[in-house]
């Protein structure tokens, strides 16, 4: 019969070895989230926005390409309502990804708000990845936090920065994130036959309404790939 004491003492040495495993994989989503936001810092404020509008929305929206969405309308001439409500269109996806780790975020009301706030799709993807309950509950979370700091930083240093960057375009910083999603969701699109038809469609709907719909919306439309392949 196993002794008490040892199951505990296990237990005990097993967490720390998971937060730090978590830790070091999700640092690499936490490196590509600040260097994004330097690059939404810096072309906020080039563009003409005070330092701390970018600051404000990153604490507050905190949606990467949501957020990109707003500032774009605004430099384009369109009003506050109408950079708000691109910016409410493209996350309508967290939707989504909010009932897929419903179960992850825990009782509470205050817990579940602060959770409901760190939905992302990186962090999403990074805590279904995870083998077991247990550990897609502390992913969530570990990744979900950092990843909030990381992006906050970044945003104030490219907010200070300013346009001494210059055009962080050519740095090509966007592809930071995308590189870091298929890291992510590779395991599962090796593993799951469904998973990969899903995103094969997903993809194609997205790739064919691309140059006929306003930007982020391909992503919604390829949601549509999820019902298709359940049915």
């Amino acid at each position: 019969m196993r002794s008490p004491n040892r199951t505990t003492r296990t237990t005990r040495t097993t967490q720390p070895r998971r937060t730090a495993s978590l830790v070091r994989d999700s640092s690499l989503v936490w490196l590509a989230g600040g260097i994004v936001g330097v690059s939404f810092g810096a072309v906020s404020v080039a563009g003409g926005l005070p330092v701390w509008v970018p600051v404000a929305m990153s604490l507050v929206v905190y949606a990467g390409s949501a957020q990109f969405s707003a500032v774009a309308v605004l430099f384009a001439g369109g009003g506050p309502l109408a950079a708000a409500a691109t910016g409410l269109l493209l996350n309508t996806r967290t939707a989504a990804f909010g009932l897929a780790v419903a179960d992850l975020l825990g009782p509470g009301r205050a817990t579940r708000l602060l959770g409901a706030h760190l939905v992302t799709d990186e962090t999403v993807a990074f805590a279904l990845a995870q083998p077991d309950p247990a550990r897609r509950r502390a992913a969530f979370w570990i990744s979900g936090l950092g990843l909030f700091a990381a992006w906050n930083v970044g945003v104030a240093a490219g907010a200070l920065a300013g346009g001494t960057l210059g055009d962080t375009a050519h740095y090509g910083l966007d592809a930071a994130f995308p590189a870091v999603l298929v890291a992510l969701v590779l395991p599962a699109l090796r593993k799951d036959t469904g998973v990969r038809r899903a995103a094969l469609l997903g993809a194609a709907i997205a790739l064919a309404v691309t140059p006929a719909v306003p930007a982020g919306v391909p992503v919604l439309l390829s949601l549509c790939a999820l019902v298709v392949v359940r049915r």
